[in-house]
């Protein structure tokens, strides 16, 4: 038996203890303190009280306030994972959550641009030279917005004939190598000409050298979007479009898979219900999109 707000606590603790992605672990925390919040008003104060109908309650008062079933899905997963760790760690003796349902819904499919849409926006960001460098970046490599902001200057190898970017393993995500093609480099070259003198390593950097965040990424390519005209996208979806292109002019899925960080290859393969007329061709062909 444990105070609900205790355990609420150790379980973010296990989280961080585990090196879970800080935004999961941020997801995680407001979603068990959402529902530990709802159980105190109902009187369960600590881990023994909690039953089955009680999580079902709180999803059903989710439902009601216009929760949309995604979003409870989540927060169910949530809520298995945190009676889960309390019932490895002995402080519960029956879970309550393990017969936790989640709510049916229809997983969208992911935003894959079109070759004109994301040439628009190479065209619309490319009197930028940092944004478009960071656009190209994104496209030409399938990286993720956190992994792109944590780069480094010494993490570029563009003297030699085998340009590539190393991706280091930031907040859980799969230390990596990745191929540079041509426009890539062409538009990490004109950024870095033009980059602010600073001491700071990060290679994206603001006027005044300090590290680019990933909210000022996101801000700055939601704007590019805009200018664009290009409507329902965002910055993840430049990932979503450098794997289904890929994967289409047949590039090995992986290949593709381990270039773009995914720890099973499953996740690769969900793209290819999303692309029409892949090749049955293997030979790796990391082209200009």
């Amino acid at each position: 038996m444990i105070n609900l707000k205790d355990a609420h606590q150790q379980f973010v603790g296990h989280l961080k203890g585990k090196s879970r992605a800080s935004a999961t672990i941020l997801a995680y925390g407001k979603d068990i303190d959402q529902l530990v919040a709802f159980l105190n008003q109902a009187d369960k104060q600590t881990s023994d009280q909690v039953q089955t109908e009680d999580l079902m309650s709180f999803m059903e008062k989710l439902s009601k306030e216009g929760y949309t079933a995604k979003s409870i899905s989540r927060k169910t997963n949530s809520t298995k994972t945190f009676f889960k760790f309390l019932k490895t760690s002995s402080l519960i003796e029956v879970d309550p959550a393990a017969a936790l349902e989640h709510p049916k819904f229809e997983n969208k499919p992911p935003r894959i641009l079109s070759k004109i849409e994301y040439r628009a926006l190479r065209d619309a960001a490319r009197g930028d030279l940092r944004i478009f460098a960071i656009i190209e970046l994104l496209l030409q490599t399938g990286i993720r917005i956190g992994e792109l902001a944590s780069l480094r200057v010494e993490d570029l190898e563009l003297a030699s004939d085998a340009t590539t970017v190393h991706v280091p393993a930031v907040e859980g995500a799969v230390e990596r190598t990745i191929p540079l093609n041509r426009p890539a480099v062409e538009a990490v070259k004109k950024y870095l000409e033009v980059r602010p003198k600073t001491q700071n390593k990060a290679l994206f950097v603001t006027k005044t050298g300090r590290p680019l965040l990933v909210r000022n990424i996101r801000t700055a390519i939601d704007r590019y979007f805009k200018l664009a005209g290009i409507k329902g996208a965002k910055v993840n979806d430049l990932r979503h479009t450098w794997v289904a292109h890929h994967l289409s002019s047949g590039t090995s899925l992986t290949l593709i898979s381990k270039l773009a960080g995914h720890k099973r290859v499953s996740t690769t393969e969900r793209y290819l219900q999303f692309i029409q007329g892949r090749s049955s061709e293997s030979k790796v062909k990391l082209e200009e999109l």
